[in-house]
């Protein structure tokens, strides 16, 4: 039986776990379905966003809900032909919501941020990534003092974990973002939050540097995890088949028919989400924007600007429905007058979604040698690093520095 550990998904939080198994020594092979990074961690937003404890499923967002789902291109939409499939999951995540539930999920986000800010800084500074990070922090915008005071208690519950920040209006909204549209009347600044120069790039930039240490990387699709008795047994959908002494699961939002095996029943589902990446030049944006009220961002990237976000729970199978690509691009034109819309890339992307908004990391039912790491939402690139030292604990039999039993498969 080979020594290597197996870890099935080569997106940004496979690479993580990959780098910190290498730290300690140990001899990893990737097994990737398709391209390195062109999932999600090909697409999304390019922030650290470890101010970000507050989790999806909460009071606020079920007060949302269904002003938003009126609208087939608003922040969130569920297809209707989506609806029997997604249900149970609507149903716990509609559970993870209520007060007590929430409190408890926000006070792990809480510790998990923690860790993957402590996490990060070290990869990207053993890694040599320093070169791909901004620290030019983010920029939520508000369209009335209302709207302010509406999230106050989320702000509130941000100072509680010792979150920086800093409510602006007038000269210095102006300051930190000029050319807004004259209907935003204030913000709320986070300095500390930090983007990448492109999410694509840092992720293939960290794939390089775990190559140069001695990973070896599989092109295929995994259909089995097997526990055997020294260790693990890999099979892809061609035959071939892998012997390891350990596999992590960090498959992302295709890892439920896997766990499903193990016998495990995650309720693991898929938040479809949408972008316009515009050339450079498109707008003199200065850090990323933040439109809660309608569910987008908008990223200064080195590759151009970014503009997506939102929700559409709609699974694996459905084409895509790049009207709402447009609808978030015409809603960013009109709110940064002399924004120039043309020659823009579309793309969508599948986040793996868990219904208490925490990600799974943990032993599998049927054996502790193989080990998941998925389901992190919008904080794939954010946890990424947590996630890969928290898995190198488990597989080391060591304590890890933050209680896991919240993130493991069985609580559910």
């Amino acid at each position: 039986m080979s020594d290597e550990v197996v870890i099935v998904g080569a997106g940004i939080v496979g690479l993580a776990v990959a780098f910190h198994l290498q730290g300690e020594g140990r001899r990893v092979r990737l097994v990737e379905r398709g391209a390195v990074a062109d999932g999600a961690s090909r697409g999304n937003a390019g922030a650290f966003a470890f101010t970000d404890i507050l989790p999806l499923a909460s009071p606020g967002m079920l007060r949302k809900a269904p002003k938003w789902l009126m609208d087939p291109l608003g922040p969130l939409a569920i297809p209707p032909s989506y609806l029997p499939s997604i249900a149970p999951w609507l149903f716990r995540f509609w559970r993870a919501s209520r007060p007590d539930r929430y409190r408890r999920s926000l006070v792990v986000q809480g510790e998990l941020m923690r860790v993957a800010a402590a996490a990060m800084e070290a990869m990207v500074r053993e890694a040599g990534l320093g070169g791909h990070v901004r620290a030019d922090g983010n920029l939520q915008l508000y369209e009335s003092e209302m709207e302010l005071a509406a999230a106050q208690e989320g702000w509130d519950q941000r100072a509680g974990a010792g979150i920086e920040f800093e409510h602006v209006r007038g000269g210095r909204l102006a300051e930190l973002q000029p050319g807004l549209s004259p209907r935003f009347v204030a913000g709320t600044f986070t300095p500390h939050w930090k983007t990448v120069d492109d999410p694509y790039h840092f992720a293939l930039a960290l794939f390089d540097g775990v190559m140069a240490r001695g990973a070896a990387i599989t092109h295929g699709e995994v259909t089995e995890l097997s526990p055997t008795e020294p260790g693990v047994r890999v099979t892809l959908r061609d035959g071939t088949v892998l012997d390891a002494a350990r596999a992590v699961l960090a498959g992302g939002a295709w890892s439920r028919p896997l766990t499903a095996r193990l016998g495990d029943a995650i309720p693991l589902e898929t938040e479809r989400g949408y972008n316009t990446t515009l050339p450079p030049g498109a707008f003199d944006l200065r850090r990323q924007l933040t439109f809660g009220g309608h569910g987008f961002v908008v990223t200064p990237l080195s590759t151009g600007i970014r503009v997506g976000g939102a929700v559409e729970l709609g699974g694996l199978k459905l084409p895509p429905n790049f009207r709402r690509s447009e609808a978030m691009l015409n809603k960013a034109a009109a709110f940064l007058p002399g924004l120039r819309t043309g020659g823009g890339a579309q793309w969508m992307g599948f986040r793996p979604s868990i219904p208490d908004s925490l990600p799974v990391i943990g032993p599998s039912r049927a054996s502790r040698h193989i080990v998941y790491a998925f389901g992190h939402g919008h904080l794939g690139l954010t946890q990424s690093a947590a996630t890969g030292r928290l898995v190198a604990d488990l597989l080391a039999d060591r304590t890890p520095s933050l209680d896991i039993a919240p993130l493991r498969a069985d609580r559910f």
